[in-house]
């Protein structure tokens, strides 16, 4: 799929506003799109600035949730009856203020390594079916971008949640495997 052009603002203001959910109804989505990944369907929610996934008994929100904190958990894992879910979250940060060099830091991390990754994600995920890029006004850098893959014997997404105000990204993956 395509760069989908929003016309909804951000509705989130920076990466530690996220937070984490995994038993959520679905919310009002911009953009919503269907992957079959083997056996499963994969339903990917874009929402402002924020995502929905829904697969098997899996309903994973990253949102800025009403009557919970920000920041979001390294890591979770959790067993539903017949499924093993994995997340993890990473803020990837090209601000001024980040000159040391981290694990999982982006090769550039200068503030103008920032629109170069953002293009390339970009780039990556244009025109494949299993991906939704939303770019929301204001900015070709406003954009939250998620795709799914086929993983040995699970389903796996990655999802992009980019703030340019703050050079600023949060990466996730999850991994959902049929136990």
């Amino acid at each position: 799929m395509s760069d989908i052009a929003l016309a909804a603002p951000y509705l989130d203001t920076d990466a530690d506003q996220l937070s984490f959910a995994l038993d959520l109804p679905a919310r009002e989505a911009l953009a919503v799109s269907e992957v079959t990944a083997g056996a499963l369907t994969v339903q990917l929610r874009l929402l402002g600035a924020s995502h929905q996934v829904f697969a098997g008994p899996v309903r994973e929100t990253v949102a800025c949730l009403p009557d919970a904190a920000g920041g979001l958990p390294a890591t979770v894992t959790h067993s539903f009856d017949a499924w093993h879910y994995h997340f993890t979250a990473r803020v990837l940060d090209f601000s001024a203020r980040s000159r040391s060099a981290r694990p999982h830091s982006p090769r550039d991390s200068s503030a103008a390594g920032f629109t170069p990754y953002v293009a390339r994600l970009r780039d990556r995920l244009s025109g494949r079916p299993e991906a939704l890029c939303g770019v929301f006004p204001g900015s070709p850098d406003a954009v939250t971008a998620l795709t799914v893959e086929e993983e040995g014997s699970g389903v796996g997404w990655r999802t992009w949640h980019t703030y340019p105000q703050s050079r600023r990204i949060v990466a996730t993956h999850t991994w959902l495997e049929a136990r």
